[in-house]
């Protein structure tokens, strides 16, 4: 992805990107960011050559539709880009860590498989629109994936279609969060439906450079992704708990939840499973897995056939006092 900057700090922008991408981080999420700053500067600061505190503190108005932790992810990258500066001898005022602070975890949704099931169902319906020609075949494939292999939604996004051996389906994930690379196994069913769509994909676009492409040349844009979510979501009726709607993360949590239940439903011992798991997900440590592990009664009994009913017996009754 490639930002033509334009402000007073263009030419320090595309060094500080250079220097990145050098290093090795995958940075386009951050370029957005970063493209956005310089479009303010240019608007608002178009003499400006020198990062002041005035033009930070311009950038760093939280907005309404901000979480805690979107609003620090936003300011991050000119925190950063000003550090940069002043190791490159230039005067810049650094934004306070303080000022954005984490947002409280969410609580994740678990989808039952019916609801994945619809969802999947109302992705299949979208239609290609002139100027996103594969729109209508990218789009249906993410959300399987997320779902079907536990990926983080910029994980997907990120794949080139070296990335993808189809011949004995497998995704080679790079520098994903803790700059780790992981291989992930796709099932079969969902190795031949990617199968099915590179096929077509590359009939429209025989030289894309990312496995799922957006306008053209471009990286499907995880924001393209959220807004058709997020129309989904509402025609689903798809409420969330306690005020925190569903959102497309949650799919590696259902994925990590739906497979211990399985296990549970097949006797896999689980002490030998997780390792499995957690090794699939990219995580160092078995913490880490449990984290994206949840109890939801009604999908539990269901998908493990465990019947919460059969253990009320063993439970003594207590009388209460009034």
């Amino acid at each position: 992805m490639r930002y033509d900057f334009k402000s007073g700090f263009a030419e320090m922008l595309r060094k500080f990107v250079e220097q990145k991408c050098t290093m090795g981080f995958s940075y386009d999420s951050n370029k957005w960011i970063l493209n956005c700053f310089d479009e303010m500067c240019y608007a608002r600061y178009p003499s400006a050559n020198e990062l002041t505190k005035n033009i930070c503190n311009d950038w760093a108005v939280k907005k309404s539709t901000e979480s805690g932790t979107s609003f620090r992810n936003r300011i991050s990258p000119v925190r950063e880009f000003a550090k940069f500066l002043i190791r490159n001898g230039e005067q810049a005022y650094v934004i306070p860590t303080d000022l954005a602070k984490k947002s409280a975890r969410h609580l994740p949704y678990i989808y039952s498989k019916d609801e994945v099931v619809a969802i999947w169902e109302e992705f299949d319906k979208l239609s290609p629109i002139s100027y996103l020609p594969t729109r209508h075949l990218v789009l249906p494939a993410i959300i399987r994936v997320l779902y079907c292999c536990g990926l983080r939604p910029i994980e997907a996004c990120r794949l080139t279609p070296d990335d993808a051996d189809l011949s004995c389906g497998k995704l080679f994930i790079r520098e994903s969060k803790g700059h780790k690379d992981r291989i992930v196994m796709m099932a079969d069913d969902v190795a031949d439906y990617m199968r099915g769509y590179d096929n077509k994909v590359s009939k429209i676009l025989p030289n894309r450079k990312w496995f799922f492409p957006g306008a053209y040349s471009d990286i499907c844009n995880n924001r393209w992704l959220n807004t058709v979510f997020r129309d989904v979501r509402k025609k689903l009726d798809l409420c969330g708990i306690n005020g925190s709607l569903p959102r497309l993360y949650d799919f590696r949590h259902t994925m990590a939840t739906h497979r211990l239940y399985e296990w549970i439903h097949d006797g896999k011992d689980l002490n030998v499973m997780l390792p499995y798991l957690s090794a699939y997900m990219g995580h160092a440590q078995l913490s880490d897995t449990y984290y994206y592990i949840h109890l939801v009664p009604e999908q539990f009994q269901a998908m493990t056939g465990i019947d919460f009913s059969r253990f009320e017996e063993l439970l003594p009754e207590v009388a209460y006092d009034d």
